[in-house]
This record gives C-alpha cells, sequence and structure tokens, in this order.
C-alpha cells in the first residue's frame, strides 16, 4: 500500500473520529466531555498534519493557512473541553462564544480544503463542490442562529455533516484519485 493510500485511510478515519467524539453535553460527565474535546481537537490537528504536504503542492501561502487555522480550532476545541470540565454558568456561556468563533474558523478552513481538494483533484468534484456549498451554508445557518433570525436548527447542519461522513468513506474506501 503507498503513502497516499495510507494518508487517505487515516484522513478519513480521523473525519469520522473528530466528529464521533465531539464533546458532551451532560454535566455529569464532566471529565469524559473533556477528553472527548481533546481527542477530537488532535484528530483536527492530524487530518492538517497528514494533508499539508499534498496541498502545499497546489498552494504554499493557502496551506499554511489551511495549517495555521486548523492548529487555531484544535486549541479552541482544548479550551472548550477543559472550560466544559470546570463547569460554572459564566465559563459555559465563554465556552458557547468560543464555539461560535469555532464555527468560522472551521468554514474558512473547511473551505480552503475543499477549494485545494478540488485543484488537485485528490477528490471527485462533485464531492469537493458539495463540500464547499455545504460549508457555505453552515456559515449562513449560523449567522441566521446568532442574530436570533432563526431557532437552532440541526437539521441545517445534516449537509455538512452528510458531506464530511461521505468525504470519509470515500477515503476510507476508495483513497485519493490518484491512487
Amino acid at each position: 500500500m503507498d503513502m497516499h493510500r495510507k494518508i487517505a485511510i487515516f484522513v478519513g478515519i480521523l473525519i469520522l473520529l473528530a466528529y464521533a467524539l465531539l464533546g458532551s453535553n451532560n454535566p455529569n460527565e464532566k471529565a469524559f466531555g473533556m477528553v472527548l474535546e481533546i481527542i477530537s481537537a488532535v484528530a483536527v490537528l492530524s487530518i492538517a498534519i497528514l494533508m499539508y504536504p499534498l496541498f502545499m503542492l497546489y498552494n504554499k501561502e493557502l496551506a499554511r493557512w489551511y495549517f495555521g487555522l486548523k492548529w487555531i480550532e484544535a486549541l479552541m476545541l482544548v479550551i472548550t473541553g477543559i472550560l466544559f470540565y470546570i463547569h460554572t454558568p459564566e465559563l459555559l456561556t465563554l465556552r458557547e462564544n468560543i464555539y461560535s468563533v469555532h464555527t468560522y474558523v472551521f468554514v474558512v478552513s473547511a473551505l480552503m480544503f475543499y477549494y485545494m481538494l478540488y485543484k488537485l483533484q485528490l477528490i471527485p468534484k462533485w464531492l469537493s463542490l458539495w463540500g464547499m456549498i455545504a460549508t457555505l451554508l453552515l456559515m449562513i445557518v449560523n449567522l441566521l442562529e446568532m442574530n436570533g433570525l432563526i431557532s437552532q436548527l440541526p437539521l441545517l447542519y445534516l449537509p455538512i455533516v452528510l458531506n464530511e461522513v461521505i468525504l470519509a468513506l470515500w477515503l476510507i474506501f476508495k483513497g485519493f484519485n490518484d491512487e
């Protein structure tokens, strides 16, 4: 098995891991929730580390920005995990505010991610385009929720979640297009 195939498999597994472990809101399991957030942060950062050499082949500056944003995202996840563990009303409010900012860090880095996947043709174009559209939809939904124009509807997060799960499965079972 060549290196690109291994990277694709690991990235797919890490995407699923990052989603599956993203936090707990059960106040009776504070330590567990914190650990899940930290593992999710490690998964997010590991994806960036694995993809960085491939993205450097397309655009070094964009690859660096993507990598830097993923460091910030991972740090935010660690901080939200710690805040959840401490679990005071003020810190939980701060945690929610960090999550709001986290969404925009995720959106910008995800747009870079899907754009570079598209340009490098590492996955089918339809999957990259779906990722970009779903990411933009996530940003719009988040803005509408933050401004009180709509109530939080988890259903509106479905396009990005489905895209990321399908992307992960694609990478695990099919790999990159260059394989």
